[in-house]
């Protein structure tokens, strides 16, 4: 009785064990779907901005209904709910430099990586309001929108070296 019941233990222990790691392969790939997904919206992001900065620095020609759509893309990519994006564990440290740039200093305490997204929510809504009025218009509302990103990565971001 005392090795059936020693058998029975050895079971539930690798039944844990076995659990646990099925548990951690589950969170490793969700936390890689929220990497993929945020870089895929990041990457929205900078589709939309290359057009929209191309047209502000007049490499791309002014075309109101083109900066108006790419402003409004903006503005919606910059309202999503990102909070899924962004779980614990899912910066360069944890998963590598090759995975990912983002620091661990935007789960620290203190951090300020929600404001910052809020700023560039804030600076899309009010391009997406002018981007069909004319370049003057685009030019001017772009700052913004770069100072907002770049705070961001400046703060937030592995540089690139």
């Amino acid at each position: 009785m005392k090795t059936g019941m020693l058998g029975i233990c050895g079971i539930l222990a690798a039944a844990v064990v076995a659990t646990s790691a099925i548990g951690d392969g589950h969170a490793d790939k969700a936390i890689e779907a929220a990497v993929k997904a945020r870089q895929s919206q990041m990457t929205l992001y900078s589709f939309n901005l290359g057009i929209l900065g191309g047209m502000a620095k007049g490499d791309i020609e002014y075309d109101a209904d083109a900066a108006t759509a790419a402003a409004r893309n903006l503005a919606a990519l910059s309202q999503l709910d990102q909070s899924r994006l962004w779980p614990q564990g899912s910066d360069n440290v944890a998963l590598g430099a090759d995975k990912t740039a983002a620091l661990p200093a935007i789960w620290e305490t203190g951090s300020t990586a929600g404001e910052k997204g809020m700023a560039l929510a804030s600076a899309a809504i009010d391009l997406e309001q002018v981007a069909g009025d004319g370049l003057d218009a685009l030019q001017g509302a772009m700052g913004a929108v770069g100072k907002s990103c770049g705070s961001c990565h400046e703060s937030y971001r592995q540089k690139n070296e």
